[in-house]
């Protein structure tokens, strides 16, 4: 499965229900050197599938058994063949050509590439002040309680080597899916990096996520998991940004 430039293969996991629409825009960005691209459908209404393999003909197709952006990833971290795995989303917010810089954080030592609209160079077309708001306090609360330097806890772009499977152990069907992977990473002691990244509002149609209740569910994922397991000193975990 390799190829150049980097010498290790590479999944790109793209979730998606009912973004037809998006999914030109979306698998334009992607580089050419990618080994595989798998499409999680969340059982679309639409031409999802149909437009993603004739925008594609070597895309390989999971159909999501349950509901949910968490259970989607899981079921396509799965599936993955690659060495490294990326995860972007299908409605045109995460840009495809970033792809390069995430896996080569990987290469250059890290275990978990996390993406960050805050990090220098980073930034966001789409999120409203009460979102970044949230988000920055649920960020705060996370460094507090787990001793971690995360400067954007819920964002979904990142990457990571697919050894890491096992320790991430990820079981949750919502969008609290990308704090479960943070926390876990942390909690893991793996080396992780933030990526700089810019967030695109979507291209089509409209956005599942609830501030009110994926926050909640958020809030949720952080106390369970502290009392799950014991907090690791930043220096353990080693969050810094990608240089």
């Amino acid at each position: 499965m390799n190829k150049q430039p980097f010498a290790a293969s590479v999944s790109v996991i793209v979730p998606a229900m009912n973004e037809a629409e998006n999914l030109p825009h979306v698998f334009a960005t992607l580089p050419d050197w990618i080994d595989e691209v798998i499409l999680v459908d969340g059982n679309s209404t639409d031409d999802t599938v149909a437009v993603a393999r004739r925008l594609r003909p070597d895309l390989r197709v999971v159909v999501q058994s349950r509901r949910g952006k968490g259970n989607a990833l899981i079921e396509g971290f799965q599936a993955a063949r690659g060495d490294i795995i990326v995860m972007i989303d299908a409605d045109g917010s995460t840009d495809g050509r970033e792809i390069r810089s995430f896996v080569a954080t990987l290469m250059n030592g890290a275990d978990f590439a996390k993406g960050s609209r805050y990090a220098p160079g980073g930034g966001s077309d789409d999120l409203s002040p009460i979102r970044s708001l949230g988000n920055k306090a649920l960020t705060g609360l996370t460094n507090f309680l787990y001793g971690t330097r995360y400067t954007d806890l819920c964002y979904g772009y990142n990457a990571f080597w697919a050894r890491h499977l096992d320790v991430l152990d990820l079981d949750c069907d919502g969008f609290e899916i990308e704090t479960l992977m943070n926390v876990r990473a942390a909690q893991a002691g793996l080396i992780i990096r933030e990526v700089p990244s810019h967030e695109r509002s979507r291209i089509h149609g409209v956005s599942n996520l609830n501030a009110v209740r994926d926050g909640w569910r958020v809030l949720r994922t952080i106390w369970r998991e502290r009392a799950r397991g014991t907090a690791v000193t930043a220096s353990q975990t080693q969050v810094a940004l990608a240089k």
